[in-house]
C-alpha cells in the first residue's frame, strides 16, 4: 500500500465472542451464533460502502471442532443456512463478489462443504470484491499444508531446497493476500493461529465489544486509528 493511499483495501477479521454475547442475554451460548450471521451480513454492505475491496473472516478454527456436540451441530445448522442465502442472494452477483474458503474444509460434514464448493465455483469469475471465509482454519495448519506440498514437488524433482524462497510459500499457501488491518472482537487480546504468515505487517486492533456488537462505527473508528498509524515496514 502507498503512502498516498492509507486507506485499507483488504480487511480480515476475527469473529469473537458470539457465546459470550448470547450469555449476556441469558441464553444458549450457542444461539450467538446466529447473531453473528446476521452481522456478517450487514458487514458486506459496509465495506462496499467505505471501498474496502476484500475481507477475510475468521468464522471456524481447527480448534472450534472441538466444541460440544449439540454446540458444533447448531453451528452447522447456521453455517448450511448463511451459505444458502449466499448461493441465492442476487447482490453477490450484482456487485460480482468472489466468494472463498480458506482451510481444511473437506474436514466438515458433506453438505456444509458442498455448500462452500458450490458458492465458490458459482462466483470464480467475479472480480470486484472479495470475501474469504477462514473455516476449519489454523495458521500453523496452512504452514504445514504449504511445506507439505512444497516437499511433494521436491520430491518430484519439479523444484531443489534452493527455490524455496518467501514467493514460493506464497504461492502454496490457501491465500497469498495480505490483510493490511485486522480487528478482532471479543476483548481478547490473542491472535489466536490466524493469517500467521500473512499478518506479518497488518496493523491489529483489539476491541471488547463481542462479534454481534460490532457496528459500522466501529468499523469506521479503526479505519481513522489505522490511517493515524505510521506504517514503516520495518524501514
Amino acid at each position: 500500500m502507498s503512502e498516498e493511499n492509507k486507506s485499507p483495501k483488504h480487511v480480515g477479521i476475527i469473529l469473537d465472542g458470539n457465546r459470550r454475547f448470547a450469555k449476556k442475554l441469558m441464553v444458549q451460548p450457542w444461539k450467538g451464533h446466529e447473531w453473528g450471521a446476521e452481522k456478517v451480513e450487514k458487514l458486506f454492505g459496509w465495506c462496499k460502502e467505505i471501498d474496502i475491496k476484500e475481507i477475510t473472516l475468521y468464522a471456524f478454527s481447527m480448534q472450534n471442532f472441538n466444541r460440544p456436540k449439540v454446540e458444533f451441530d447448531y453451528l452447522m445448522k447456521v453455517f448450511l443456512e448463511f451459505f444458502e442465502r449466499a448461493n441465492n442472494d442476487p447482490s453477490i452477483y450484482k456487485n460480482r463478489i468472489n466468494v472463498k474458503f480458506i482451510g481444511r474444509i473437506e474436514l466438515f460434514p458433506k453438505a456444509i462443504h458442498d455448500k462452500m464448493v458450490e458458492l465458490m465455483d458459482a462466483t470464480k469469475d467475479h472480480s470486484d470484491y472479495q470475501i474469504n471465509f477462514a473455516m476449519a482454519y489454523g495458521g500453523r495448519e496452512e504452514l504445514i499444508d504449504a511445506m507439505k506440498k512444497i516437499g511433494r514437488s521436491i520430491e518430484a524433482g519439479e523444484i531443489t531446497n534452493e527455490d524455496i524462497t518467501a514467493e514460493l510459500i506464497d504461492k502454496n499457501l490457501y491465500t497469498d493476500h495480505e490483510p493490511d488491518l485486522i480487528i478482532r472482537t471479543g476483548g481478547d487480546h490473542r491472535t489466536s493461529n490466524f493469517l500467521v504468515w500473512q499478518s506479518w505487517y497488518s496493523e491489529w486492533f483489539f476491541l471488547e465489544k463481542t462479534w454481534p456488537e460490532f457496528e459500522k462505527e466501529d468499523l469506521l473508528q479503526c479505519i481513522d486509528q489505522f490511517q493515524n498509524r505510521e506504517r514503516r515496514f520495518g524501514k
